[in-house]
């Protein structure tokens, strides 16, 4: 059966293969509103679930995306070392630690020490050789994020004309029909 989904055969967050995919799925779904923020789309929608509408035939769909990244610092020699040591000391004492609760035999402190201390010459290392590699063509840390900067809020055909008119209630919120 063909449907007019643009989310039609994409899994995600809910649940893994066909099942996850279904729950992202509407048949023939109709755009009832478009929103700047995804707090307006949200109020939107637990109006609805207020007045008691089925809102499990509504979606809230990002569009727009862009991603954004914000530079966090300079790199250095010195800061990616301490970092690889800091990674490498916490592997190396979790896999201290799992190696102490099956050798009954050594002394467990011992073993979670050792494992540490290779942690950290096995992380700075690794560090370091990943830094020398980029040779200076990323001197810099930051995080990235992917942002939508609409979201569109879309309901089964069927049931978009009794959304329209329990929307029309609620002050303040209506969505843009032109956006």
């Amino acid at each position: 059966m063909a449907t007019n989904n643009p989310l039609g055969g994409i899994g995600g967050g809910a649940g893994p293969g066909l099942q996850g995919a279904r729950l992202l799925q509407l048949q023939f779904p109709q755009s009832l509103g478009v929103y700047d923020d995804y707090a307006a789309a949200q109020k939107a929608v637990d109006f609805l679930s207020d007045k008691e509408f089925p809102v499990e035939n509504c979606m809230i769909v990002g569009t727009d995306l862009k991603q954004v990244e914000r530079i966090t610092g300079r790199l250095t020699t010195g800061k990616v070392g301490l970092g690889g040591a800091l990674s490498g000391l916490w592997l190396g004492i979790f896999v201290g630690v799992v190696l102490s609760l099956f050798d009954t035999k050594s002394n467990g402190f011992a073993t979670i020490v050792t494992t540490a201390l290779f942690g950290v010459v096995f992380g700075t290392v690794w560090a370091m050789v990943g830094y020398a590699a980029a040779r200076g063509q990323r001197d810099f840390s930051s995080v990235r994020v992917v942002v939508a900067t609409r979201y569109e809020v879309l309901v089964e055909h069927k049931l978009l004309q009794r959304a329209q008119e329990i929307l029309a209630q609620l002050p303040g919120a209506r969505p843009n029909p032109f956006a």
